[in-house]
């Protein structure tokens, strides 16, 4: 990929620690990367990881103390060439599909522009579930691109379909959000 600008959100998922590879890749390509992590995903990993492998700042308060005007959620929404959401839990995924917005990266989806990719990570329960197939079918219907969980080995010891898809995979829908943005 040629340098682009690319907005990262983690969300909440065992699978946050795959976005730190997600996140060399980019930048391996020349990519100008900045991340925006839900409360969730500063459980799993650290924002200290994602500052220093995309050698940005990192958004996680709605409201931090400003270093500039303008509000965080349109400055990433702002900046976004494509907006990125790996992993996306399911709670992200309705947010997206709803319209809600109560944290910076709920925000910054709503007000972006820029097309949309999502990679969801969860239970095979909760991603077979009929609300979460609805939010995909209405993201879908407004264009996002959904980089499909695989199957294998679960966080919680299931086996099933609910992984983080391979980065490879997402990686290729980025490249093909940009080229088509």
């Amino acid at each position: 990929m040629k340098e682009r600008r690319i907005v990262l959100g983690v969300s909440g998922s065992i699978a946050a620690y795959k976005a730190a590879e997600l996140v060399r890749c980019f930048v391996r390509g020349g990519n100008d990367v900045r991340v925006i992590m839900t409360a969730g995903a500063c459980e799993f990993i650290n924002e200290l990881t994602f500052r220093t492998l995309s050698r940005n700042p990192v958004g996680i308060e709605m409201f931090p103390a400003a270093a500039e005007w303008k509000p965080d959620h349109m400055s990433f929404a702002e900046f976004a060439e494509v907006l990125v959401v790996a992993p996306c839990t399911a709670n992200v995924l309705a947010k997206a599909a709803l319209g809600l917005s109560d944290d910076l990266l709920s925000c910054t989806i709503l007000a972006c522009r820029a097309p949309l990719v999502i990679a969801p990570a969860m239970n095979e329960n909760m991603w077979k579930a009929p609300a979460t197939q609805a939010n995909v079918q209405t993201l879908q219907a407004r264009g996002v691109r959904i980089v499909m969980p695989g199957s294998g080995d679960l966080a919680c010891g299931w086996q099933g379909e609910g992984r983080l898809a391979e980065l490879e995979l997402i990686e290729a829908a980025v490249a093909e959000a940009l080229d088509a943005g």
